[in-house]
């Protein structure tokens, strides 16, 4: 059977959209597919912007200078690990 072909995307939102809303196999012969790795596959990355108060900022950077690890960093790491934390509470 004659697959459709895949259109060229713009952004991965529309390529996001467009796989929600068409089935797969109408493109792609999954029999022929091969397992894969991708090892150095970095996740997609978005900057925010969002206020502290002053001392917080402050005691942050505190914590993060003993970790010797930039603030910033430090934060993703709280954040991750609350998300996480509620995720598996919420399961």
């Amino acid at each position: 059977m004659k697959k459709n072909k895949i259109p060229k995307f713009r952004t991965e939102e529309e390529e996001r959209n467009f796989w929600s809303s068409h089935d797969s196999t109408e493109y792609i012969d999954w029999s022929k597919a091969k397992a894969l790795t991708l090892s150095n596959l970095k996740p997609s990355i978005r900057s925010i912007s969002i206020r502290l108060p002053e001392m917080m900022v402050e005691e942050l950077k505190l914590l993060a200078n003993k970790r010797d690890i930039p603030y910033q960093s430090l934060m993703k790491i709280y954040i991750s690990e609350k998300v996480e934390e509620e995720l598996h509470r919420i399961s």
